[in-house]
């Protein structure tokens, strides 16, 4: 990965994502003002180009919220929610963009378009026919720990022990993408902060992130806005920024290499200087 943490930008082009964010109208406005594909496409392009100008290295877009409780979408909404922003994106970007999907049929359609990552939530048990897909057109995937599904994850968020599990759990996937044949070097993992775990758990996780490197994969980290840090600062969402720049600084120090948000500018400069420190030198980018 280099010496300078990547950052990756969420896009989401959804009506219900957790942190307001969403480039899509919730379902009652859609009726009233018949929002049209193109608008919602335009807007979501516009908040891609920012976030690039920014300095992101990576976009993530992705048609399907997975907050806790979130209910599914069809692999054929979802493919009409990312692929024509892809499409006007691959045209206009130089850096990487990433599907956030788990649909293999979705991440077929990103990859056709001229993503060359993907996103996949459901990484640990993730269907064969996706990880195929990945491997025919050498892409990059990020496998990330999750129980269940969104809607049901944070019913299940015992563990005998947090970090051994989630090890144990990733390990397994890794060897499923080698055997089918994805590359190694093509393999990112994802401890899934906040997807079946527990304020606590997720400030554990951040805590002991060195011990993943034990994986010898990249690790991607999302904490951006999310529910452990409104717990901790009594914070609503759009209150999180402080919070998330200090969880991003702390993943850093403890590991991260890739790490998911949506305030790209203020990110990027918390993350350049932290690499500064790490490294005791000036990083040219």
């Amino acid at each position: 990965m280099g010496t300078h943490t990547r950052v990756m930008g969420i896009v989401n082009v959804t009506p219900d994502s957790f942190s307001h964010d969403g480039c899509l109208a919730s379902t009652a406005t859609q009726k009233q003002s018949r929002i049209s594909t193109k608008n919602f496409t335009a807007k979501a392009i516009s908040q891609a180009l920012k976030m690039v100008a920014a300095g992101a290295d990576i976009l993530d877009i992705g048609g399907e919220s997975t907050r806790p409780g979130a209910r599914a979408v069809s692999a054929k909404e979802e493919t009409t929610r990312v692929i024509p922003i892809m499409r006007a994106l691959v045209k206009k970007i130089k850096i990487p963009i990433s599907v956030d999907t788990y649909k293999a049929s979705v991440a077929q359609a990103a990859l056709d378009t001229g993503a060359s990552i993907v996103n996949n939530i459901k990484g640990v048990p993730a269907e064969k026919r996706l990880l195929k897909i990945v491997k025919n057109y050498d892409a990059a995937i990020v496998l990330m720990h999750m129980r269940g599904n969104p809607r049901t994850m944070q019913k299940n968020i015992h563990y005998h022990n947090l970090i051994s599990e989630i090890i144990t759990s990733l390990r397994n996937s890794i060897e499923i993408c080698l055997e089918i044949g994805i590359k190694s070097d093509k393999i990112i993992i994802d401890p899934g902060i906040g997807f079946g775990k527990t304020a606590q758990q997720n400030l554990e996780i951040l805590n002991r992130l060195n011990e993943f490197a034990v994986l010898k994969c990249p690790i991607l980290v999302g904490t951006s806005r999310k529910s452990f840090i409104g717990k901790v600062l009594d914070n609503e969402v759009h209150e999180r920024l402080l919070g998330t720049i200090a969880s991003v600084c702390s993943s850093i120090h403890t590991g991260a290499h890739i790490v998911r948000v949506h305030d790209v500018k203020e990110i990027k400069e918390a993350a350049r200087i932290t690499d500064a420190i790490l490294n005791q030198k000036i990083l040219t980018l």
